[in-house]
């Protein structure tokens, strides 16, 4: 791959068997980190699957999870 200059930034194109690997569609959010030469990406959740998750969780803890209040507001 190559940078290329894009504006004022650097830009990386992606290869398409990566994004399909990925699941990536235009206008995702992803995050980059790097660590010294090594540089890993990951897509963000779209809102789409964060409401999914909240629709399952309903407010329902499993048996064994509890919620103190004293610790919830310790700060």
């Amino acid at each position: 791959m190559r940078i290329a200059k894009w504006g004022n930034s650097l830009a990386v194109r992606l290869p398409a068997g990566l994004v399909k690997e990925m699941g990536l569609k235009e206008g995702d959010q992803v995050s980059l980190i790097g660590d010294g030469k090594i540089l890993s990406l990951s897509r963000d959740q779209r809102s789409d699957e964060i409401l999914e998750n909240l629709r399952r969780f309903r407010g329902r803890l499993p048996a064994d999870e509890r919620i103190e209040r004293e610790l919830a507001h310790e700060r």
